[in-house]
């Protein structure tokens, strides 16, 4: 029979699953009550209590706790007081980024000009496509590659290194579908973020991250536009290829350009966790500016 008095740590059982036993119903003879005193009148006794025995469910519990350990806190939860619920931590929904690279990828192209290799996104209903001045590198026509594997020629109607912008006119708009600009909004430090594009050559690949810092100062290197920019800092990792490619928030929309990296080692550069974007208002100016014969 279970110890009516638990051991010191279990603490006492209570709460709505907590029903205490009932005294035995006793069916063997009492004993006769002692004689009085010969000079007071008899009192009727009580028959003498029995300690309430603990039900059994709960002393399978508590025994369960005892053994099991690290059962010992889902145990005390269900045998006492009905316990206040966890308030659930704010979080996105398992898929939403998921959904939102599906939702961005079809208008994200890989970009091949005559000195190198890096990406672009189609930024009007007319099939423009943004891209970054290093990019094409003087290059006149580039090839673009869309993600259903279909390969475009494409025009280069005009730079601008000061924002390190270019502007491409494929030889067809037909199925390019224009991304969602964040022209309206400001970005906030720690919003999360994707990075789309073609690192090394990797077509298609998304990256995540947050927004790390906003109008950071940063010298993008010689011969690209002179002095320094206003950039978007962010985690994502991005890695040669992914230049001209979008940065977009945890809706879709472009939030800027990705356009450099921070290294250690120059001569074998890769992505520390530094990456900087021009933001897309900039980006976008620039480019009507372009596109307007400016």
């Amino acid at each position: 029979m279970p110890d009516p008095h638990p051991r010191s740590g279990l603490g006492e059982p209570r709460g709505p699953s907590f029903l205490p036993g009932r005294p035995r119903e006793h069916t063997e003879p009492l004993a006769p009550p002692a004689p009085p005193p010969s000079h007071t009148t008899p009192q009727p006794q009580s028959p003498p209590k029995r300690p309430p025995r603990t039900s059994r469910p709960l002393a399978a519990a508590v025994l369960a706790a005892v053994l099991a350990g690290g059962l010992a806190g889902y145990a005390a939860g269900e045998l006492g007081d009905d316990p206040v619920p966890a308030s659930a931590p704010a979080a996105r929904a398992p898929g939403d980024l998921q959904a939102v690279a599906a939702r961005v990828l079809p208008s994200v192209v890989s970009v091949r000009a005559d000195r190198g290799q890096g990406s672009g996104f189609v930024f009007d209903e007319r099939g423009h496509i943004l891209t970054n001045a290093h990019v094409v590198d003087g290059s006149s026509r580039v090839s673009v590659e869309l993600q259903d594997g279909r390969r475009l020629t494409a025009e280069v109607i005009g730079d601008d290194p000061a924002h390190d912008v270019a502007v491409l006119e494929p030889e067809t708009s037909r199925g390019l579908r224009a991304a969602d600009l964040a022209t309206g909004t400001r970005p906030a430090v720690g919003d999360t973020v994707l990075a789309i594009g073609s690192p090394l050559g990797l077509s298609g690949t998304v990256t995540s991250g947050i927004v790390s810092a906003l109008d950071r100062s940063v010298r993008l290197g010689e011969g690209i536009g002179g002095g320094p920019r206003r950039a978007l800092q962010t985690d994502a990792s991005i890695n040669p290829g992914n230049s001209g490619g979008p940065l977009v928030d945890d809706e879709g929309r472009v939030i800027g350009i990705n356009t450099a990296i921070a290294t250690l080692d120059q001569n074998r550069g890769g992505s520390i966790g530094i990456g900087f974007a021009i933001p897309v208002g900039d980006a976008v100016k620039a480019a009507r500016t372009i596109i307007d014969g400016g």
